[in-house]
């Protein structure tokens, strides 16, 4: 008795990328968030509110932005809020006492945070030091330098009446959406193209997938962390622009905490901590979360100190489900 061999069919499992998963999970937990707060108080679903919410995302978004390529790479970058405060007051110096042109005063504000970024990425990938001990370095640098060229007391741009214009202005009569919140979702669209389209964008993740391969295949590993970092310093150079130009001011002591909302907000919209993966629309998702969750918990009458507590909670479970996430990768 001959017995033929019958061939079943397999059922073929389609991959599911796990940063395409994060994803979706952060953007649920948006929406889930706005609906929440819309049903809880009738005041946060209004446009002004939501103005509002993007007026205030858009500064930490910024700086989440530019860390985004730092943590994909493997690294971090604890500098990025003293860092913006000083583009901001060196933008006072270059506008208010030398009394250079508003545009001049505003590339020399971001080409500061370039200049930041750069001696940051040289300290990591030239002195070897760990990103962790060279960025907080840096960190207390610029907070330092900040108060000592300032001398302490809070720069006004009054001899420049159109600087708060750049962040609260809008770019067209009527059109009431401020010129911040373009220019956060501008530079969101800027970033993903270098990530996404750029050879920088390709070595930022090969850096954080594997730093030793990578240089085993020829790359200067060194000189793209340098640009790598030099870029983040470039966004951290355009928030500290946008927050001088909404308080028309340059704060020296201010700064200190705007580090950990945009690490905060780079983790929850899924850029893995580990390195090697991370979106900028997962970083920008991440952001409003951030700015969505407190501004709900204001209206509702949380206490300051709570609100802080909820949103720790929400960083631990964001990197919770990071580890999950390589585990089972």
């Amino acid at each position: 008795m001959k017995v033929e061999s019958v061939n079943l069919p397999l059922k073929k499992k389609i991959p599911i990328q796990s940063g395409a998963v994060q994803q979706l999970l952060a953007f649920a937990s948006l929406i889930i968030l706005i609906l929440f707060f819309s049903i809880s108080s009738s005041n946060f679903f209004q446009f002004s509110n939501i103005i509002g919410i993007l007026l205030s995302t858009s500064v930490t978004g910024i700086l989440a932005l530019g860390a985004t390529f730092v943590i994909i790479t493997g690294g971090i970058d604890l500098s990025v809020g003293t860092v913006m405060t000083m583009c901001s007051v060196m933008a006072g110096v270059f506008i208010t006492s030398w009394g250079l042109p508003m545009p001049l005063g505003v590339l020399g504000g971001i080409l500061t945070g370039a200049i930041s970024g750069l001696l940051a990425g040289l300290a990591v990938a030239k002195l070897k030091i760990p990103p962790f001990i060279a960025t907080l370095a840096m960190m207390m640098i610029a907070k330092g330098l900040a108060l000592v060229i300032s001398g302490t007391k809070p720069i006004y741009f009054t001899a420049s009446p159109g600087f708060p214009k750049i962040s609260t202005g809008s770019i067209v009569a009527g059109f009431e959406i401020p010129n911040a919140v373009l220019i956060f979702f501008g530079m969101a669209v800027l970033g993903g193209l270098i990530l996404n389209k750029t050879i920088i964008g390709r070595y930022t993740f090969a850096l954080g997938s594997n730093e030793e391969a990578t240089r085993l295949s020829g790359v200067n590993v060194n000189f793209w962390k340098v640009i790598i970092y030099t870029i983040a310093g470039v966004f951290t150079g355009v928030a500290g622009i946008l927050m001088a130009s909404r308080l028309n001011s340059a704060q020296p002591a201010l700064g200190m905490g705007y580090e950990l909302e945009a690490i905060a907000a780079v983790v929850i919209g899924g850029t893995s901590l580990s390195g090697g993966k991370g979106t900028i629309l997962g970083t920008v998702i991440g952001a409003l979360i951030m700015s969505v969750l407190t501004n709900g918990l204001r209206i509702l009458s949380v206490p300051q100190e709570w609100q802080t507590v909820v949103v720790g909670f929400v960083v631990l479970l964001a990197v919770y489900a990071d580890n999950l996430r390589r585990k089972k990768a």
